[in-house]
């Protein structure tokens, strides 16, 4: 797996970054004169965040400037590609991804998300699939024995 797409996906915001940006974003919005730069780098911080319900809120942030600023969608959808990849919410990520590429095909770092993401989803796939193996040679012993003492 990429080592510089894990280095992004793991980087988190130092709580002063998120404080000062938090508190530029309240004034404009208090004051009715919130800027799209603003919404953004205050959601940019959120996706960063250690807590999922900081980036749940980035995501909410970011969706919405989609919706109001198609100019910056481009970025918008790289940082919900990566909130919701870091929220292990890889199905999601991916429909993200697939946006961003169909805006800039070549871009490296999404298509390396992407493959992360597809490792990834690799790997949850064969835990469900051995974690339902397991189930189900747990549930053929428990038969077994079943089957066992009541021919006794």
């Amino acid at each position: 797996m990429s080592t510089e797409m894990e280095e992004i996906l793991n980087e988190t915001v130092p709580q002063s970054e998120l404080e000062k940006f938090e508190k530029k974003y309240n004034r404009e919005l208090q004051s009715k004169s919130l800027s799209h730069t603003s919404q953004f780098e205050y959601a940019w911080c959120l996706v960063r965040s250690n807590y999922a319900n900081d980036m749940r809120s980035g995501i909410t942030l970011l969706e919405d400037l989609c919706r109001k600023n198609p100019e910056g969608k481009r970025d918008y959808i790289y940082y919900l590609a990566l909130a919701y990849t870091r929220l292990k919410e890889f199905s999601t990520a991916m429909k993200y991804v697939q946006a961003f590429l169909e805006i800039e095909p070549n871009n490296q770092q999404v298509i390396s998300l992407e493959e992360y993401i597809k490792k990834k989803m690799e790997i949850e796939g064969l835990k469900g699939v051995a974690m339902a193996g397991g189930a189900a040679l747990v549930l053929g012993g428990i038969l077994g024995i079943g089957f066992a003492l009541a021919k006794k």
